[in-house]
């Protein structure tokens, strides 16, 4: 018989974060910038996403949802509320499809409905832990509590909106009564965790004319600060256009009113949101008239406040675009101001000479750097953390801090004054077997700009040095990087030798292949001390900072720990929870196809082939959305260069890349070469591929593949590459095809040109380029290949757009990745096309491509061949996988430890 005594929950207050996830955890922590909940998959405010799902284009509506988490939301809020459709139907397909779909379903779910049942569907089939938008007392408690206990039971989080059974909260003292009734009810009696509660205490519209919608903004936000105060733990939400519907058309005073908005209701506590980013203005570049005005209503400061806004919107109506004018008035300012603004703007063409009348200026040399550049850079790295710069400025800054303090140097030299105080030594190492160094450097550079010294050691650094090095120059932090899978085996290798000799330096790990899962459950555990995965550039300093000061380091280090130890203990229950297939069961449900009714299309060429190439030729096959990705701008382009957030440093920076890319061409700074083969081939038991290579000196050789093992949904197959190649015994002669193509020849050398004149900026802006060139030239061999070389695909027809889009037939897999992630393949390629005899790529002890800029991979033609992700295989396949590859199980668990289930 169930009871309705007060739980008393006192758990503990350690790590109390919101926590969510899709395939990635998101948790909201004090140190978390908003959160942006992406309004484009709601029928209830997208037009075109409302037709498409009524016209069931599904495949269309995914679209809009990828975009979206392109263009940087963190969750994506999905609305089936329309009188016409199957609610509880679209909701369970199209979060079926989303869970299908790794890019989208990255982030976490905001299942949002008016309508218990629909909200139930998508609870029965969310992917990772989502949240529920709403419940509320609307309609009493006994409903409330009823639908909070199902919602706790099925791991979300929730939306509790301000509305009871009297109506919604229109002021402040309604406002924190429901909430505070609605918080007390969810955690006394239902035993809902605090932290996983989200309140919506009502954004209304403002300036309506309506004298009792005076308060609407400024009772949000006192509202806002009174529940972050009073109730703890919970975070807040809201639909910030709601505020500007009085001006719907006018969207100048629309984007200044949510961004405006958005700045005091972060002050006062509003964690996540419902916004459109396009519908944003950058806070400090609102016209300052126009912003007063905003202000006046929001905040409520004068009576006339809605008169006086709507007399100045009319001026705003139309294309009215205010004038700016370029002065150069910065020139008259105080040198601290001028030393500052240079910094800010990345300006280097006064620097000098500012930097030596400071000089004069002080006792000693020294000071220049400790108070007037690092004054400047204290402007920086605030702006940065503050959202109000982005990466490539904050590069350009450090470019002119270093040519300022190499100017300084000499002076300082001369005058004995020895070394500026930093805020910490860090080492930096992208760690063995791994050479890619971009976002290493990156960071390097941010938190160089923040007063910490830098001891990078560059790529491929083995663990004896990394620990000699520490040891040797007593640094406060190591930071490690890496880009491929083997490259996490070594972290976990040097944690474990730092704790065998009895050293407390703190870890901080990084690179696109690590995760705060994989340090929490691999790396973690091997070292007492602290360990930090630290997953962008803008989080390095806040982390770094509290590693180190003495007032922080103790409990952000033991809040680590505990945070660690909840995550891996999740962690590792879930894996235990998730249902597998033998590998035998799994190959019975193999992807099939019918090939009888398949006839394999006939190369036109079989063999090997060099590929000779200008770059200018590639410069077309560019996909520039992972360029901006890199230097930490979100956005699909080409809308990322005008995009309201990061539109104007996209812009400065794609002119940037476009300047460096013509010299590039006219001064061959890098040299592209390329092999492919395509040979007969057929699959062998079941999980195989035999390849033919017809030299008279080369043997048959054999592709090893992996296969899903997970449980899937009724008619899911669990796929293998293998299963895209006509098997042996159908008597199909089939063909796969490989290849590695490189434009890295010239990259290393040119970096190191820019870094020894101290331009960071455009030594990662060359390696970066040099990225991009890789993945161009990679994707025009493969159109060469399915229209021309193998011929399969002769009449396709398709634009850079469509080839991003990989609208082609066929697929170009790489060792390394999710559909085949045992980096062990490439010596079978490398040994079957000869590449680095025949155009000098290399593979590093970790299978990792040097020159960096490399790309390689299979050529498969099926029409139905797909990418898919592998995901955790058991034990029963690495015993077998390392049967097949020849090779003991520790070796096996080495270059598998990623997929492996726990």
């Amino acid at each position: 018989m169930e009871t309705d005594k007060t739980i008393n929950h006192q758990p503990s207050t350690i790590n109390r974060f919101l926590k969510l996830s899709g395939l990635e955890p998101l948790i909201v922590t004090p140190e978390s910038n908003f959160i942006n909940v992406g309004e484009r998959t709601n029928v209830t405010g997208s037009r075109k996403f409302l037709r498409l799902i009524k016209e069931e284009k599904y495949d269309e509506a995914l679209d809009i949802a990828r975009a979206q988490v392109e263009g940087g939301a963190q969750i994506i809020d999905v609305n089936m509320d329309e009188g016409m459709l199957d609610g509880v139907f679209a909701m369970t397909k199209f979060l079926n499809l989303i869970a299908a779909e790794p890019d989208i379903a990255r982030v976490p779910v905001m299942i949002d409905s008016s309508k218990w049942e629909i909200i139930e569907a998508g609870l029965k089939v969310i992917q990772g832990k989502g949240v529920v938008n709403s419940i509320s007392l609307k309609e009493g408690e006994a409903i409330f509590i009823h639908h909070a206990k199902l919602i706790k039971r099925y791991g979300a989080a929730v939306i509790v909106m301000a509305f009871d059974e009297v109506g919604q909260a229109d002021t402040y003292e309604r406002r924190i009564e429901i909430c505070k009734r609605s918080y007390d009810i969810l955690v006394n009696k239902v035993g809902f965790p605090a932290e996983d509660i989200i309140f919506d205490p009502n954004i209304f519209p403002v300036a309506t004319g309506m004298e009792e919608h005076r308060r609407n903004a400024l009772d949000f936000f006192l509202a806002t600060k009174w529940i972050r105060e009073n109730l703890p733990y919970a975070n807040i939400s809201g639909g910030v256009s709601n505020v500007s519907f009085s001006f719907r058309g006018n969207d100048k005073v629309r984007e200044a009113m949510h961004s405006a908005f958005l700045y005091h209701a972060i002050k006062h506590g509003m964690t996540m949101g419902i916004v459109n980013p396009e519908m944003l203005e950058i806070y400090d570049e609102i016209d300052p008239v126009l912003l007063e005005h905003v202000e006046d209503v929001l905040l409520d400061r004068r009576d006339d406040a809605t008169e006086r806004l709507l007399e100045l919107a009319e001026s705003y109506k139309g294309d009215f675009k205010t004038n700016e004018k370029v002065v150069q008035e910065w020139r008259n300012g105080s040198i601290q101001e001028r030393l500052t603004y240079s910094l800010v703007k990345g300006l280097d063409e006064f620097i000098e000479l500012d930097v030596e009348e400071a000089r004069l200026q002080v006792d000693k040399p020294i000071e220049v750097i400790e108070n007037h550049l690092m004054n400047g850079m204290n402007v920086v790295g605030d702006l940065f953390g503050s959202g109000k710069m982005f990466l490539p400025q904050v590069v350009k800054s450090a470019r002119v801090m270093k040519k300022a303090v190499a100017y300084l140097l000499p002076f300082i030299e001369a005058s004995k004054d020895g070394k500026s105080s930093s805020a910490g030594k860090i080492l930096m190492a992208t760690v063995k077997g791994d050479v890619h160094d971009i976002g290493k450097n990156i960071v390097s550079v941010v938190l160089a700009c923040n007063n910490f010294e830098i001891i990078d050691l560059g790529v491929m650094v083995p663990p004896e040095k990394i620990i000699e090095t520490a040891v040797k120059e007593n640094v406060d932090v190591i930071g490690l990087s890496g880009l491929i899978t083997p490259s996490l085996d070594e972290m976990v290798y040097l944690a474990k030798e730092l704790e065998k000799l009895n050293i407390k330096i703190p870890i901080m790990i990084g690179g696109a292949t690590t995760s705060r899962a994989h340090t929490a459950v691999k790396i973690a555990p091997e070292y007492q001390s602290t360990v930090v995965h630290v997953n962008d550039a803008s989080r390095a300093v806040t982390v770094a900072s509290n590693l180190l000061q003495p007032d922080t380091k103790a409990s952000y280090s033991s809040a680590l720990r505990e945070e660690y130890s909840q995550l891996r203990e999740g962690y590792l229950n879930r894996s235990r929870e998730k249902n597998f297939l033998s590998l035998e069961e799994a190959r019975k449900n193999k992807f099939k196809i019918d090939w009888s009714t398949y006839q394999p299309s006939k190369p036109n060429f079989i063999g090997t082939k060099k590929i000779q190439i200008e770059v200018k030729d590639l410069v077309d096959y560019i996909d520039w959305t992972p360029f901006f990705q890199s230097w930490e701008l979100y956005g699909k382009y080409p809308a990322i260069l005008t995009d309201e957030v990061v539109g104007e440093q996209a812009t400065h920076l794609f002119a940037d890349a476009q300047h460096m890319i013509a010299k590039i061409i006219k001064e061959n700074w890098f040299e592209a070469k390329g092999i492919l083969g395509i040979f007969p081939a057929n699959s062998i038991d079941d999980d195989d591929i035999l390849v033919q290579p017809l030299a008279n000196n080369q043997q048959p050789t054999t592709f090893l593949t992996l296969r899903q093992q997970s449980q899937k949904t009724v008619g899911a197959p669990n796929i293998a590459l293998a299963d895209f190649i006509a098997p042996k015994e159908s008597n199909i002669q089939d063909y796969i095809g490989c290849f590695c193509v490189s434009t890295g020849f010239g990259v290393d050398e040119k970096a190191a040109e820019f870094e020894k004149e101290l331009d960071d900026y455009n030594s990662i802006l060359v390696k970066a380029l040099g990225d991009r060139f890789a993945e161009a030239f990679a994707e025009y061999l493969h159109e060469k290949v399915r229209k021309e070389i193998w011929g399969y695909a002769a009449e396709e027809n398709f634009s850079n757009e469509e080839l991003i889009k990989e609208n082609y037939k066929g697929i170009r897999p790489a060792p390394g990745y999710p559909a085949c992630p045992d980096h062990l393949e490439k010596p079978t390629i490398w040994k079957l096309l000869k590449v680095e005899e025949e155009i000098g790529v290399k593979l590093t002890e970790s299978m990792a491509m040097w020159p960096a800029a490399s790309v390689s991979g299979y050529y498969f033609a099926n029409p139905q061949s797909k990418y898919f992700g592998l995901g955790k295989i058991q034990k029963d396949q690495l015993e077998d996988y390392a049967k097949r590859r020849k090779i003991n199980i520790e070796q096996a668990e080495k270059w598998l430890s990623p997929n492996l289930a726990d």
